[in-house]
């Protein structure tokens, strides 16, 4: 294959016929060969196990440089938002483009309150689960079943009825999430306290009982509202893909971010900082941390570090650097005396001066912090992927409503390469 910069194109010679392919640009990132015509041109597919090489879409909304550590939403850097932003005028910014005036977010925040309950017949579907279901397994019913609640209102033809949709899910999601946990330990569902924020609402919903109000030191409110803003979107990952690609058939949105829960609740992927909480259980106490760190440059353990290194940043994971601040900010004005998070911190500063993981770029990622902190805030383990579907919701309803004006809209349709038996004949009895 040779490439043409004159022409901005490639050549490419398959089954021996030669083909000239396009090279498309974005604002950022790698250029991107056009291999639309390849099959009609060479009768050739190409293989790309996990899509790991493979642009599936346009997209304005997120860009990822995994080399240098950057972070952009809108093209704003993720320091910038964390700084300065708060979730809720982040989510704005993912499905709007552009950051909202005063007047503009007071209008957006006031109609995402203003969708915050679930229908009462909720109360009936949840308590139809069982008592220890995992809140995931929960939330993927919930949030399916809001398909059957808005069929009739909603005309994907209309633009401003798939923002509508889009905002009940941003309002909504927090209340369901908060009504599987209650669910889980058998406490009464509570309604969303509409005077209160964004954050600071869905923790009321959590927590507080009918006995006495819920006090919340600030820094409670303040730590969740930066980690749903580090995880409010992250690109062509497996759940928003999986958000896009469900979304592909025109199924109804809430179905499609049903889908996209179902994705994230995989270990692999939304599942790792609950894995990370394991790892220092099973390490246990801090005088055991570099034995631990031994084991793991030990290829023959089989014992891995949970919660360093990331798929896509070969550097320092820029919503690392951010949440480590706050992670020893929230230990410390919390005064969380914790053994296991004794452990984690013993754990990061081992890590980060060993050279083994200095020169493997093995740094702690966000998954690695983020679970501290659930844990400092009193949220159960099983509750970690729940909360990162929370902030998700916002990234996945801002690509559904992308890929719906996407002028390139199109089914999804992955080709395979078969290697199960050739044509045989059924044998005659």
């Amino acid at each position: 294959m040779s490439q043409n910069p004159s022409l901005d194109q490639v050549t490419l010679s398959a089954a021996g016929k030669t083909v000239e392919l396009p090279v498309q640009h974005g604002t950022l990132g790698n250029p991107c060969i056009d291999i639309a015509r390849l099959p009609k041109e060479t009768g050739c597919f190409t293989y790309d196990p996990g899509f790991g090489a493979t642009a599936s879409c346009k997209s304005a909304i997120t860009f990822i440089d995994g080399d240098k550590g950057v972070l952009l939403y809108r093209g704003y850097p993720i320091e910038q938002l964390a700084a300065h932003s708060n979730f809720l005028e982040v989510a704005y910014l993912l499905m709007h483009g552009e950051l909202p005036s005063k007047d503009g977010f007071a209008k957006f925040e006031d109609r995402v309150t203003h969708h915050t309950m679930m229908h009462e017949a909720f109360k009936s579907f949840i308590g139809g689960f069982r008592h220890d279901a995992h809140p995931m397994s929960m939330l993927v019913g919930m949030l399916g079943s809001m398909a059957s609640f808005y069929h009739n209102t909603l005309d994907l033809e209309d633009p401003e009825q798939r923002r509508m949709a889009a905002i009940r899910l941003i309002a909504k999601v927090p209340t369901i999430a908060a009504a599987c946990y209650r669910h889980s330990i058998g406490w009464p569902l509570r309604y969303p306290r509409n005077n209160l924020e964004y954050v600071e609402r869905f923790l009321h919903m959590m927590f507080e009982v009918p006995a006495g109000p819920l006090e919340l030191k600030p820094v409670a409110a303040r730590a969740l509202d930066l980690l749903f803003i580090l995880h409010a979107d992250h690109e062509q990952n497996a759940s928003t893909s999986t958000v896009r690609l469900v979304g592909s058939t025109g199924a109804n949105p809430y179905a499609c971010v049903a889908a996209g829960v179902a994705a994230l609740w995989g270990p692999a992927h939304g599942g790792a900082n609950e894995a990370v909480l394991r790892m220092l259980a099973e390490i246990g106490d801090a005088k055991h941390v570099q034995s631990a760190v031994d084991r793991a440059k030990d290829k023959e353990s089989g014992f891995r570090l949970m919660g360093f290194g990331h798929r896509v940043y070969k550097n320092f994971d820029p919503r690392a650097t951010i949440i480590r601040e706050m992670t020893h900010k929230v230990l410390d004005e919390l005064g969380v005396d914790d053994p296991m998070l004794e452990v984690a911190m013993r754990l990061e500063e081992a890590a980060l001066k060993d050279e083994y993981f200095v020169q493997r770029k093995l740094y702690p990622n966000v998954d690695f912090y983020s679970g501290i902190i659930y844990k400092a805030l009193g949220i159960p383990t099983e509750m970690f992927t729940v909360m990162f579907a929370i902030a998700r919701t916002a990234g996945w309803v801002s690509h559904w409503l992308e890929q719906q004006e996407d002028p390139e809209f199109r089914i999804g349709r992955p080709r395979q390469i078969y290697t199960g038996a050739a044509a045989r004949d059924y044998p005659a009895k």
